[in-house]
């Protein structure tokens, strides 16, 4: 007698079933409990095994986790004597971490996710400094790139403009947009209000190019 599950699916002949039982008496369960216990071994044994092999590995885990383990940070060095950077203080962060604080004096572990969404930071708290920028400007100094410098130095000074006049500004010196002497003023208003001499110069020299390429306002 044949036992079918689907057009492929045999199973072994209930005759076969019925020996396995006979087999083992009355308890017509008992082949099925041995072979779970054969099983259960075999888990055992494997289990011990595992176990053995992990504890003799247990040096090594910790030799390994030992190595991932990051270094103590080096001790940072101090700026040069003269008080201006040079290409060995870059980058800022790595090595004078202590040194970088924002115009509100808050340091770079002050800014954090938590800190904003508790209000203790706002938009006035993540403006970079007059500061850093000047920093950063001897550092372009020192590797070569006097131009770079002196736009960080102009951005320094700028730091020290209000936003709207920033932008009033901007648009002052699009071409066509102002005459001579609005220029000129604002180059004076630059350098006695608000301390920025190198971009009151930057603003002369525009108007001297704009003169001769006439895109100035007429007026």
């Amino acid at each position: 007698m044949t036992a079918w599950y689907g057009p492929n699916t045999r199973q072994k002949p209930l005759s076969f079933t019925l020996r396995k039982q006979n087999r083992f008496g009355k308890d017509k369960n008992l082949w099925h409990w041995r072979w779970c216990g054969r099983m259960a071994n075999n888990v055992e044994a494997l289990v011990a095994a595992l176990a053995k092999e992990l504890q003799q590995a247990a040096p090594v885990m910790e030799t390994l986790v030992k190595d991932l383990k990051p270094a103590p940070n080096p001790p940072q060095p101090a700026p040069a004597a003269s008080g201006q950077y040079t290409q060995q203080d870059y980058p800022m962060l790595e090595k004078h971490r202590d040194a970088i604080r924002t115009p509100t004096g808050k340091t770079v572990d002050d800014i954090t996710l938590e800190s904003v969404l508790e209000g203790k930071v706002t938009m006035a708290d993540v403006r970079i400094s007059p500061e850093m920028l000047r920093a950063q400007a001897d550092i372009a100094q020192d590797a070569g790139k006097p131009a770079m410098g002196e736009n960080l130095r102009r951005a320094a000074e700028l730091t020290q403009v209000p936003d709207e006049e920033v932008i009033r500004m901007y648009d002052m010196l699009r071409p066509n947009r102002a005459t001579k002497a609005q220029l000129l003023e604002l180059a004076k208003t630059l350098e006695t209000q608000y301390h920025a001499p190198m971009c009151a110069a930057l603003v002369r020299e525009a108007v001297e190019v704009y003169e001769k390429r006439g895109i100035l306002k007429a007026g």
